[in-house]
């Protein structure tokens, strides 16, 4: 059995598009699994390392207006399409899977003109454009979020499952996790992380915050700043009298799901798979969405856990050192709080989203 998986661009179609190959696997191991992406994409990087073969293909994305741009990426569009029509033609595939990002665009629909069973993974509230036009050709559509059903007008199926999550997510207690991090179990634990490059706006603003929580016997904080802002953070709390011991800062943290395990509340911005795998654990959160995500999608996304009761969202352009620490002193005062923003996370949580999107996608297969 062939299955072509596709997803590309950014590691928030190219992890889930991973984890889901890795639950192919365990449920058919000798499934023939192998990507397709662009040379220009972080995929050209991170699939290769994982093992599976990637086959490229010339596509590039729409700008939103007429411009020379957009007539080069109509030319690129149809050399994808070739490119898309070789593989298919060449590999034969029983099943290909799409998970965002305009790369999947050709192989999926190729595949679909050519009656080879195709679904598509969307993680966001708000759908991308690729797998809007997509739906109308697949025959299923897995959703991240119930709420971006809406969005979606194909004659696809539409099944949601939730965001696909790494196992390891899963495997860490609290109580192991503390200890491995060497964090005091009787103190809450705020995890700060603005992605794997950090944020500066989050940063800055947990600067004021941490100053003020620094030597208090309740909390401790855990803050990864990402390594290019993670100098210039130190110096700036050095000049300002730096923070006592119960204020962990690090430029990257290479176990998150340790940390995750650790967390009694999360400072995030909001891209789906990091809210997934915090609904996962059951953390509640303060959320600031990305301001510059396409289509707005981190706001949609934070809206949706907020009104089910599991995060606050302070938007990027009003975040300040003093709103992030109200919201956290709030929260830290009001256990009863944080306890339902717990439960309500827990119960958001699908961390058997991979092995159900992996199942019903190889059921394709038969009907």
């Amino acid at each position: 059995m062939k299955v072509i998986l596709s997803g590309g661009g950014t590691g928030g179609h190219i992890y889930p598009a991973l984890t889901i190959a890795d639950q192919i696997k365990k449920l058919c191991p000798d499934a023939d699994i192998s990507f397709v992406g662009t040379q220009q994409g972080l995929e050209k990087d991170i699939i290769p390392r994982y093992g599976y073969p990637l086959k490229f293909i010339e596509v590039a994305g729409f700008r939103r207006s007429l411009s020379l741009d957009t007539l080069r990426s109509a030319a690129k569009l149809v050399a994808g399409l070739y490119d898309a029509y070789r593989i298919i033609k060449n590999e034969r595939p029983d099943l290909v899977i799409g998970t965002g990002g305009y790369v999947c665009g050709p192989i999926v629909f190729m595949a679909a003109l050519h009656g080879i069973p195709c679904c598509i993974q969307e993680q966001n509230a708000m759908p991308g454009v690729t797998n809007k036009i997509l739906s109308r050709y697949v025959r299923k559509v897995f959703l991240g979020y119930k709420e971006a059903g809406k969005y979606f007008h194909g004659k696809a199926e539409l099944e949601y499952t939730g965001n696909p999550i790494r196992t390891e997510i899963l495997e860490h207690t609290r109580e192991e996790a503390l200890k491995e991090l060497g964090l005091d179990a009787a103190k809450k634990t705020i995890l700060v992380s603005g992605g794997s490059r950090g944020a500066r706006s989050i940063n800055k603003a947990m600067l004021e915050a941490e100053l003020a929580l620094s030597g208090r016997g309740d909390v401790q904080v855990l803050h990864a700043t990402g390594d290019v802002n993670y100098e210039a953070y130190m110096a700036e709390l050095a000049k300002r009298g730096g923070v006592d011991d119960n204020i962990i800062i690090k430029p990257y943290l290479h176990n998150m799901p340790v940390a995750l395990a650790a967390a009694d509340l999360a400072v995030f911005r909001s891209g789906a798979i990091g809210l997934a795998e915090l609904m996962a654990k059951g953390v509640p959160s303060i959320l600031v969405p990305y301001p510059y995500a396409t289509a707005n999608h981190q706001e949609f996304n934070a809206r949706a856990v907020a009104a089910k009761g599991a995060a606050k969202v302070i938007l990027d352009k009003e975040l300040t050192g003093e709103k992030v620490l109200e919201a956290v002193e709030h929260l830290l005062l009001h256990q009863d709080e944080l306890t339902k923003m717990q439960a309500a996370a827990k119960g958001l949580g699908k961390p058997q989203a991979a092995e159900v999107i992996a199942s019903q996608a190889l059921a394709l297969i038969k009907k």
